[in-house]
């Protein structure tokens, strides 16, 4: 049986997917659908697909399943869309913006019964998944500090920030999740701090480009992030996890792992430069895992529910970086 797949998005996580669909046994995409005509016929004409509208993509009994990678803006009003209809849907992060509007789709869904994975695609990275089974396994005994770091090479154009919710909204989710998936217990406190040091016309469009956010969980564990706009050695993504009985360290990703050792020193590569060289194997990984929950009835690494977890998380730091001081997660 082949699981045939509509795609919502022909832009550049759309086309990842395509990729990763096209890598995995017994899939593949019927449909393309984007408010750009040309950029759904060229994607659809990559993978044999036909171009479609909404309509026919929902009203379809082929379409097995829904990727959504179209804007943020349009997320809200597809999932319910794969609510009424029943199709299973993969949706890239975030559900929305707002925190309220993603606590009520989440509720349809769940009311709904229906399948929903969500693109937090770090839990897939093999490093940053190991790492996690073996905290889960105990390995370094009982956790007490996690420091998450992630760092982009460079900012993105002021239009995608002008649109992208900030940087708690957009880039730090991504850590908040991590950070909730390796704690693995409920978040207590928030602390955020954050300037624009990277560029002056991201704080005119009402941004920061560098921050820290500090967690603690009401056992006491703590997780610190540090994010920035701004890497000029590459693209920074590690996590170091300590406990009682040791540490973990997830380190960068670079081309060949080669290290140079000289009389005048050490010189090692510097990390992959960009976020879809870095985290290549998770976009595959996470569909994979896609199909998987399809094929066997069981619950995606990532769903929705996580999606609003992690963006109440941003909510908390939003408000605790404008007041100055920690907040309560509860009230947010």
């Amino acid at each position: 049986m082949t699981i045939e797949f509509a795609l919502v998005g022909a832009g550049r996580i759309g086309r990842v997917h395509v990729r990763a669909v096209s890598s995995l046994p017994n899939t593949r995409i019927r449909y393309v659908c984007d408010v750009n005509a040309d950029a759904a016929a060229e994607v659809a004409k990559e993978c044999d697909a036909s171009v479609a509208d909404i309509d026919q993509i929902f009203s379809d009994a082929k379409v097995d399943a829904i990727i959504i990678a179209s804007a943020t803006d349009t997320h809200a009003d597809l999932l319910k869309h794969c609510a009424a209809s029943g199709k299973p849907v993969f949706c890239e992060k975030p559900i929305d913006l707002n925190l309220a509007s993603a606590r009520e789709v989440a509720t349809i869904i769940n009311e709904a019964g229906l399948l929903c994975a969500l693109g937090f695609n770090r839990r897939f990275d093999p490093q940053f998944n190991l790492l996690q089974k073996r905290v889960a396994n105990g390995d370094i005994g009982s956790v007490e500090t996690l420091i998450i770091t992630s760092r982009d090479p460079a900012p993105p154009p002021i239009e995608y920030i002008k649109v992208s919710g900030g940087l708690f909204r957009d880039m730090m989710i991504h850590d908040f999740d991590i950070a909730r998936w390796l704690l693995n217990e409920e978040i207590d406190t928030v602390y955020a701090t954050g300037s624009a040091l990277v560029d002056i016309k991201i704080q005119d469009a009402g941004d920061i480009d560098t921050a820290t956010v500090t967690l603690k969980t009401k056992s006491g564990k703590i997780a610190l992030i540090t994010n920035s706009r701004r890497s000029v050695y590459g693209y920074d993504q590690r996590i170091e996890a300590f406990g009682s009985g040791g540490m973990l360290q997830a380190m960068n990703n670079t081309e060949t792992n080669l290290v140079f050792s000289g009389d005048k020193g050490v010189v090692a590569e510097t990390p992959l430069y960009f976020f879809l060289e870095r985290y290549a194997d998770a976009y595959r990984l996470e569909l994979t895992d896609f199909v998987e929950a399809l094929e066997k009835g069981t619950a995606p690494l990532a769903d929705h529910n996580d999606g609003v977890a992690s963006l109440q998380l941003a909510e908390a730091a939003v408000a605790s970086m404008a007041n100055g001081r920690e907040v309560k997660l509860a009230d947010y």
